[in-house]
């Protein structure tokens, strides 16, 4: 009869423990349950926000990357080429300076004029254009290097006198400055 009794108590714990077992896993009201799936709802809400201004920011990211690359690509092809522009410069000034020092005209002095206007024909199509300075128009510090100063009676002060060497622009953009002589007003 014990066993009998401790079988029986065996299977009033067995019953008390489904009984536990079956109270945990009874379903949730239906107002607990539509509580539960809301706050999931909104916790999912708010994670599609983060995730949708995440990704709007990154197309912005990238939209900024392109233009910044298509910028940075019309830059190299408008003045990609100054350094050889810039190493070509020297033997255009001697160009000028063999014709403005020839004595006499002759071929050769034609020829050199020749090939100078073919050069210069040439570097305007890539967009290189002398920077004008003719005597007496004021100096500018953005276009012009003063090389010295001279006193002068016939010029106003702050006038080009002379041009020692011709500047240049590449496509609107300062290559190479025009090297002149400035006048000054002179000692009294």
């Amino acid at each position: 009869m014990d066993k009998k009794k401790h079988d029986s108590h065996q299977h009033e714990k067995k019953a008390d423990a489904s009984q536990e077992k079956v109270e945990v896993a009874q379903p949730l009201s239906d107002a607990d349950r539509i509580k539960e799936l809301e706050e999931a709802l909104a916790a999912k809400g708010l994670e599609s926000a983060a995730n949708w201004d995440k990704y709007l920011r990154e197309r912005a990211d990238l939209e900024n990357y392109r233009k910044r690359v298509q910028k940075e690509k019309e830059e190299i092809l408008k003045y990609g080429k100054e350094e050889v522009i810039m190493e070509i410069l020297p033997a255009l000034d001697n160009l000028e300076r063999a014709i403005d020092h020839a004595n006499e005209e002759s071929a050769i002095v034609e020829g050199v004029r020749l090939t100078l206007s073919m050069l210069l024909s040439a570097l305007k199509k890539f967009g290189v254009t002398p920077v004008e300075t003719p005597q007496g128009t004021p100096f500018n510090p953005e276009f012009h290097q003063a090389m010295g100063q001279v006193e002068s009676a016939d010029q106003e002060p702050n006038t080009i006198v002379a041009v020692f060497q011709k500047g240049y622009l590449l496509n609107e953009r300062l290559l190479r400055p025009a090297m002149v002589t400035v006048a000054v007003k002179p000692a009294a």
